[in-house]
């Protein structure tokens, strides 16, 4: 039988606010953008009995909660702090699943002799990451991912659930519809009128019914309410993508504020390829104008890159495919993708330009570690170059 185990830091982008700053420890900390539009990236567990959640606009987050203390995105430091806790998971297990950031997967079925059974590898994880980040995270222990997943939000924060093999089915029964992977309130609501409140009764459904309701997806819910899931662990890289993207406090109408915009998020997106140590060879623009149309664009370039400037100068030539005359922009966008682990290889005829431009990254990075994220920062984007609507 598998030990399964799913690991999620707690309130992650949060706590690290407040372990860094320890000012921030037991107060209601957002993390998110602009006040007047933005949307909330991260709560802390002491601002959520206020119901601000993640994906919240700023706005409704302080009106439910004004005390609320937000601070700013610093995605190269979370990034950092995600790479010592996959470190960790990686002394247990080469069988890691990273979902994202803070959450991932862990076969660790192979390690019992080395480290006990599940239960025992989850709880040396939970102390490790808390004593080398000041960090706590939360675990489930499962045969299977599904319910190592729901098993591992249970009891939050810094909680460790185990669901041995004999009651997979006893544990998921009385949990309400909304725990299933994709039941949405819209979807909770119209399975609840047919009668199906529980895990339980999504189990015991009839197939027919549950195809009526749901489509084909109908027949995977019966099969993983009722706890099978055979799914393996996939290692490997998780991200497919590293991108920073901003809402505007007021919308932004001329090219220049834009460009600016572009040239902030690619020095973020950056950041974040050199912390987790990647290049990609796709750069994604997205636009968000004052109607709520999104549009992308992208390019795929002839080799990785992983530096401010390579990546604006994709991101400024792919803005000029947008129709931006008369248009609003209430948001934008940049994202690098194909991603490839390691720095921008080196070529037969090297090209210096490119190579001083990924030593000025790596050296900005060390700067920002010591000073924090402004430590350097483009004289474009200082206070006298100020986007103008």
């Amino acid at each position: 039988m598998r030990d399964i185990l799913h690991i999620d830091m707690d309130a992650f982008y949060a706590s690290v606010e407040q372990h860094d700053d320890p000012s921030l420890r037991g107060k209601p900390v957002i993390v998110g953008g602009p006040i007047a539009r933005g949307v909330v990236t991260a709560a802390s567990y002491e601002v959520r009995p206020y119901g601000v959640r993640s994906a919240m606009s700023m706005a409704e987050a302080l009106r439910r909660c004004p005390h609320a203390i937000v601070v700013p995105g610093r995605h190269a430091r979370y990034a950092e702090v995600s790479a010592q806790v996959f470190a960790i998971f990686r002394r247990f297990t080469p069988l890691v699943e990273g979902l994202s950031l803070d959450e991932a997967f862990l076969d660790v079925s192979a390690s019992r002799a080395l480290f006990g059974d599940g239960a025992a590898v989850a709880q040396r994880i939970k102390d490790a990451i808390r004593a080398e980040t000041g960090l706590t995270a939360s675990a489930g222990v499962a045969p299977c991912k599904f319910v190592a997943k729901i098993a591992s939000d249970l009891r939050k924060p810094d909680g460790l659930v185990v669901v041995p093999p004999g009651e997979v089915e006893q544990f998921l029964a009385p949990l309400p519809i909304e725990r299933m992977w994709g039941v949405g309130p819209k979807t909770a609501a119209r399975l609840r009128a047919a009668g199906l409140a529980t895990m339980g009764d999504l189990g015991r459904a009839d197939p027919a019914q549950l195809e009526t309701l749901l489509g084909s997806w109908g027949a995977d819910v019966r099969t993983l309410a009722r706890g099978v899931d055979d799914r393996d662990v996939q290692p490997g890289w998780a991200a497919k993508s590293v991108g920073a993207e901003e809402t505007f406090a007021e919308d932004l109408t001329t090219r220049e504020a834009l460009e600016r915009r572009l040239l902030d998020q690619a020095g973020r997106v950056a950041r974040r390829l050199l912390a987790d140590d990647v290049c990609g060879r796709t750069v994604v623009v997205k636009v968000k104008y004052a109607d709520f149309t999104l549009r992308t664009r992208r390019t795929t370039l002839a080799e990785p890159v992983a530096d401010t400037d390579s990546i604006y100068q994709a991101a400024r030539a792919l803005l000029g495919r947008f129709p931006l005359e008369r248009r609003r922009v209430r948001l934008t966008g940049v994202a690098v993708a194909g991603l490839r682990r390691g720095p921008p290889p080196r070529s037969l005829f090297p090209d210096a330009t490119a190579e001083r431009r990924y030593e000025l990254e790596r050296v900005a990075a060390q700067v920002a570690d010591r000073f924090g994220d402004h430590g350097l920062v483009r004289a474009t984007l200082l206070d006298g170059g100020k986007d103008r609507a």
